[in-house]
This record gives structure tokens, C-alpha cells and sequence, in this order.
């Protein structure tokens, strides 16, 4: 329960906040969001299940609300509170802006730090092995050869690391490294290893020190899902003395999805299993114990059985090609379902691939055994240590594959999604890709039953005025004990924005409609200084500015064209010299784009953002969801487009004094009958169909 005394010093530090902030209004919305996070996680409505979802409009301040619900319960109960984003810009807000306001005014003693992947930093022993070798090729296994640039960049990194202007994290490094050249000096969980002594003082270590020293955790839903996959508690603190915070909380189970799939490429696997071979070998022979003998044999036939197997998965799909890619260059089995030779030749892949993986395992350990005991000597160990590791980091992956593959999926969930991909380059080869479809059984698995208390919340995390979908997606349920909060914003819509459904002749299904969008674009773009136009897709962004450039001479910054940073900056210029200035964007543009005040009056949509499923992972969960009876566009499309229009529409009030107008120039939201679900999801602008 919340005792009185965490109450008191909550209000203590929300009081002492605004004090300090200039026209600092306290909102209701943003005390409700403190109490009900902090009685949440102190066990008040659940003692088990200390997990709240909530969507916060924007300008609600839920970076402070879940700050002052979260930071002091965690401290006085010892619990970490790790904070994980989607973005990089959150997670920088957070880590230079509002952590280090709360901490100076709110009068909470706590530590904070941003936890980043360890290959973000660079292995000092690596680093040091690299410039200071005569062959600059050694050390770089399987790199091309580094050229003099790289050199000059390695050695430059080396003498910042040693005087410190550096700290050694691949983001803080002023140019940009070729990912094949920090690939060889990032650090790896194989070789960089703390009771090594050459590795004590690595970037990453220091990095752990701060982690373990600190009170709240800044990290990204990736890292997050790193730790959940490794069992928890491995590269974060474990889930049961820890209270996450997961903002933009609704790219949770797509990073989940992600994180739990796999790929293999044929060719390229038949290449990497040959040298797999020869990196036990070269193990045997360094450590010269008759133990490492029997396990680098058996490695060997290991590999030559699989190569064996591959070639007969290559043959396969060479002789099946005109049944599988006839018309593109993917091929989905339906329900996931494999011919029974390929399935049976996962399943021996499958198990001789677990059976290299302890071989190579056993070697590797063999090897740190060697060096430990002083044996055998580190700096020739080294090249080989990162050698396994990245072999054995290839062949987890390949297992996994196979494993997926080999998998009999049960009755009671959805099939796994499985698919070919034919890909075309200097030489041919065959990409073979497995993914779960649902992923909320993972997540409920893996943190939700094991974590201290949860918060999940997002601008956009409902869809259709309902938190069923997500719900869903996240592996929660109406009835666990789960809580839910929708917290509106405390903008004034009706009188701040207008949205507007112009009179068009087309649908976007019909041909006429791009050029019809060229037609109106002109006039409405004279609504207002700043504009933002958003597209549903690449091809008719092109088209549309195109034609405005030619036939109304109109200055265009398109997506693309420039880096997003580039186009904002000079955005932003434009409208300070109260020039016009014009963004056309896509998707990505309709979220994270933060344009306040003057920066953005006129936003155009110019069509619903339905996404057609392409990828075969949707495919797979929409035939699924028909199988089972359903509607794949009513259960998956329109509550997705929900969102996605939410996120859009919300790039035009961003502060309580901004005011603009939106225009949708998608008749559907009028013609169709989910459009009124559809409309009735915005927040409450004053609408205007004409």
C-alpha cells in the first residue's frame, strides 16, 4: 500500500517542481497520471499485479508523471525503475532534460544513467590491438582490409579513449565509423570480459559500474527484449526487483515480433559453416591439450553433415523455383505449413546445429580455461576468443532458424509465419525467415508475471476508443488484475484546430485521385505559413511534388531528399524569417515530429494511413484470423489506421497556445461505415465536412 510518508514526499517534490518551472499550472490530468501510477505500483488496487496502460494526450506531462509515480516507491522499496523508449530523441530528452530537472528541483535524491547495448562501445583491448599491431589486418578476422582513413580514424579513437575526450561509445564519436570497422573493436560478450584483466577498464564495464550505482535506468524496448530473451536479470537487473516504464508503449509487441524472429541465407551459411570448422581447429592447435582434441573432431563432422543437409535445402529450392517465385521474389507457406522434406530436413539440421553449438561452446570454454591458468598467452587468444564468439552468435541464429522450422505448431495458437526469399545480387541466394505472429503469451511470460510492477504508456496506445487491441498485441487481459487509464489532453481542440473534409470527386482506390490531389494541393496549401503534407506512400509523394515544382513552381522539402535533421532546421529558419515553408513526409513523419507554435499551422492529410498487409508475417496473421472466422481488415486494418491517424493529427497542437487547421482529403471517414469509428477516435477538433 502507499503509505502516508511516500504520499507526503510526492507531493513534496511535485510542489517543489513547480516552484521552479516558469507559468507552471498544475494539472489535474498530470496528478491523477502521478496517483494512479504510484497506487498501482505500491500494490493498491493489486498486490500481485502491479501493471498499469495508459494513454496520455499530449500535454499531459507523462514523462514527469511517471518520474514522480515511479522514482521515489522504487527508492524506498530498493527496486531499480528502468525507463525504456522507442526513440533515441526520448531517450536523450530524458537522459539531458527532464531527469536532471527532476533531480536538481524536486529535492529526490536519486542516480540515473542511459543503458545502451554493449556493442555501442568499443573493446579498449581490441581498439588497442588494432593500432599497435604491425599487420593492420590482424585482429580484423573478417573485415575487409581496413584502408589508410581507418587506420588514421582507429588511432585517432585510441588517443581519445586514453586521454579521455572520449568515453568510448560509438554514438559520442564525432564522425561516422563503417560498420565493418567497428564491427572488429566493439565490444562482445565472448571475448570482452570483465575478470579478464585487459579488459577491466573497458568502456562497457565502466558503462555497468554506472548501472549498478544508478537508481533509474534509461534504455530502449530493444535492450529490454535482449535481457527477456537471455532469461532477465543478464544485462538489466532482473525483472522482479525492477518497475519498467515503457513509454511509446505501442512499438512494444512489433520489437517483441522482431526480436523473436529469424533468418538464415543458404549460400551464405554453406560459406561461414566452412570456416566454423576451421575456428576449432585453430582452438585445438593454440591450446594443445588432448581435451580440446575430441570436441574439434566432432566439430568438424558436425559441419560437414549440416553442409550436407544445406545442399540439399539449395537443391531444393532450385528445382522448386518456378513454384515459388513465378510471379515475386517471396514465397509464404500457407498456415506455415512445410513440405514434408524440407520439414524433415529442419529437423535433422535442427539437431546437429545444437549439437556444433555445444561443441564450439565446449572449445570456447576450453580456450578462456587456458588463458585463465596462464597457459596460453592473451594477445593470441584474443583474435580467436572474437572469432567463437562470432561464429557462435551466427550459429545461435541458424538454430534458431531451424528450430522455428522444425516446430510443430500447436492447435491452440496461431502458427508460426514461414517464408522464402529469393535474393538477387552478385550471386543468388535464398533467404529462409520464421516469425511468431502473436507475441503476447512472450511478453506476459517472460516480464509481465515476472516484473515488480509495469507502467505501458503512450500518446496513441488505444485503438478505436478501446484498449482491446492492444491489449491483445501485449499479451494482457481485461481480467488480471491489469489497470487502465485514458487521460485526455488538456488542449482546447474545439476552438484550437479545425478538421476539415473537403469535397473530393475520388476515392483513393480510384486512378483519378493523385492527380486530383495535385489539383486541390495549391489552394490549400495557402492555409497557413508552415504546412506538413502527409502521403501513405513513397511513389505518390514523388508524383504530387513533382507536378507542384513544374506547374506552380512551388519550393518543396521532401522526405528523402535531405536527412530529416536537415529538413527540420531549415524548416524552422523559414518560418522565423515568416517565410512559407512546406514538408512533404510519409509515415514517419506522422510521429515523433515535433514542429510547436509557429513551425506548423496547416497540416494535410492527404489519405487514410491503411497499410496494405505485405510483409509475410501480416499475411500470415490475416489468413489466420480468417481461418479462425474473422475479419482481418476490421480486427487488424482499421484498429491500426486508428492509431496511425491519431499519431498523424497529433503533430499540429503540440503546445496548449498552438492552433492550426487539418485537412483530410480521404472521403472514406464520411463514405464508409468504419469511418465514423474512425473520426470518433480524434480528439474533439471542430469538424467540418463540406
Amino acid at each position: 500500500m502507499l503509505s502516508d510518508k511516500l504520499k507526503q514526499a510526492i507531493r513534496q517534490a511535485y510542489k517543489a517542481i513547480g516552484e521552479n518551472l516558469p507559468n507552471f499550472n498544475p494539472r489535474k490530468q498530470q496528478t491523477f497520471l502521478i496517483a494512479e501510477i504510484a497506487k498501482t505500483l505500491a500494490g493498491d488496487y493489486d498486490k500481485a499485479r502491479k501493471i498499469i496502460t495508459i494513454e496520455a494526450g499530449t500535454g499531459t506531462g507523462k514523462s514527469l508523471a511517471y518520474s514522480l509515480g515511479s522514482i521515489p516507491i522504487g527508492l524506498s522499496r530498493q527496486k531499480k525503475v528502468c525507463i525504456s523508449t522507442a526513440t533515441v530523441a526520448l531517450q536523450e530528452q530524458l537522459v539531458d532534460k527532464d531527469l536532471p530537472f527532476l533531480k536538481k528541483h524536486s529535492g529526490l535524491n536519486f542516480k540515473f544513467t542511459l543503458v545502451k547495448g554493449r556493442q555501442r562501445y568499443v573493446c579498449r583491448q581490441k581498439l588497442s590491438h588494432a593500432v599497435t599491431t604491425d599487420d593492420p589486418q590482424a585482429g580484423f578476422t573478417f573485415a575487409e582490409k581496413p584502408k589508410a582513413s581507418d587506420i588514421k580514424t582507429l588511432n585517432k579513437m585510441f588517443k581519445a579513449l586514453n586521454d579521455g575526450s572520449w568515453s568510448g561509445d560509438i554514438d559520442s564519436w564525432p564522425e561516422s565509423v563503417h560498420h565493418n570497422i567497428w564491427q572488429q573493436i566493439q565490444s562482445d560478450k565472448h571475448s570482452c570480459l570483465r575478470h579478464l584483466s585487459e579488459h577491466t577498464h573497458c568502456p562497457f564495464h565502466k558503462a555497468r559500474d554506472t548501472m549498478d550505482e544508478s537508481d533509474v535506468l534509461v534504455i530502449n524496448h530493444s535492450l529490454l527484449l535482449a535481457d527477456l530473451d537471455l532469461g532477465g536479470g543478464v544485462i538489466l537487473p532482473s525483472p522482479e526487483d525492477t518497475y519498467y516504464i515503457i513509454d511509446e508503449a505501442h512499438h512494444l509487441p512489433k520489437v517483441t515480433r522482431d526480436f523473436a524472429s529469424a533468418s538464415v541465407t543458404v549460400k551464405g551459411a554453406i560459406d561461414w559453416l566452412g570456416k566454423l570448422r576451421e575456428t576449432g581447429d585453430k582452438i585445438a592447435k593454440l591450446i594443445k591439450s588432448q581435451r580440446a582434441i575430441a570436441p574439434s573432431i566432432s566439430l568438424a563432422d558436425d559441419c560437414q553433415d549440416l553442409l550436407v543437409e544445406l545442399q540439399k535445402v539449395h537443391t531444393f529450392i532450385e528445382n522448386n523455383q518456378s513454384v515459388y517465385f513465378h510471379s515475386e521474389g517471396v514465397y509464404r507457406f500457407e498456415n506455415g505449413i512445410l513440405p514434408k522434406t524440407l520439414k524433415t530436413w529442419s529437423a535433422d539440421i535442427s539437431e546437429l546445429s545444437k549439437k556444433a553449438l555445444g561443441h564450439i561452446n565446449k572449445l570456447y570454454a576450453q580456450l578462456m580455461e587456458s588463458v585463465k591458468d596462464g597457459d596460453t598467452q592473451m594477445y593470441l587468444a584474443e583474435p580467436l576468443l572474437a572469432e567463437a564468439g562470432f561464429m557462435i552468435s551466427r550459429l545461435e541464429n541458424f538454430a534458431a532458424l531451424w528450430q522455428m522450422f522444425d516446430k510443430t505448431d500447436s492447435e491452440k495458437g496461431a502458427p508460426l509465419a514461414r517464408w522464402i526469399e529469393k535474393l538477387e545480387g552478385k550471386r543468388q541466394d535464398y533467404l529462409l525467415s520464421a516469425s511468431p505472429i502473436e507475441v503476447g503469451f512472450t511478453l506476459e511470460d517472460k516480464l509481465w508475471s515476472q516484473c515488480e510492477g509495469a507502467v505501458l504508456c503512450s500518446a496513441t496506445i488505444m485503438a478505436l476508443n478501446s484498449f482491446d487491441h492492444f491489449r491483445f498485441q501485449a499479451g494482457l487481459k481485461t481480467n488480471d488484475g491489469s489497470q487502465y487509464q485514458q487521460v485526455s489532453s488538456p488542449f482546447d481542440y474545439i476552438n484550437k484546430a479545425r478538421l476539415v473534409i473537403p469535397k473530393m470527386r475520388y476515392e483513393p482506390s480510384a486512378d483519378q485521385f493523385t492527380d486530383e490531389v495535385i489539383t486541390k494541393l495549391p489552394a490549400l496549401l495557402k492555409q497557413g505559413n508552415a504546412s506538413l503534407v502527409l502521403f501513405s506512400s513513397y511513389w505518390q509523394m514523388d508524383k504530387v511534388a513533382t507536378a507542384l515544382r513544374d506547374k506552380h513552381k512551388l519550393d518543396i522539402q521532401v522526405q528523402g531528399e535531405q536527412s530529416r535533421q536537415h529538413i527540420i532546421d531549415l524548416h524552422k529558419k523559414r518560418c522565423d524569417k515568416e517565410q512559407t515553408s512546406i514538408i512533404f513526409g510519409t509515415q514517419s513523419f506522422s510521429e515523433g515530429l515535433d514542429l510547436p507554435g509557429k513551425y506548423l499551422t496547416n497540416l494535410i492529410i492527404t489519405k487514410l494511413p491503411f497499410s496494405v498487409p505485405t510483409s509475410p508475417v501480416e499475411e500470415a496473421q490475416a489468413e489466420y484470423i480468417t481461418a479462425k472466422g474473422g475479419n482481418p481488415f476490421m480486427s487488424i486494418s482499421v484498429p491500426e489506421t486508428s492509431k496511425k491517424l491519431i499519431q498523424a493529427s497529433g503533430r499540429l497542437l503540440r503546445n496548449e497556445k498552438d492552433e492550426g487547421i487539418i485537412t483530410l482529403m480521404d472521403r472514406r471517414v464520411v463514405s464508409k461505415r468504419y469511418g465514423k469509428q474512425l473520426l470518433d477516435s480524434l480528439p474533439p477538433f471542430k469538424r467540418i465536412v463540406e
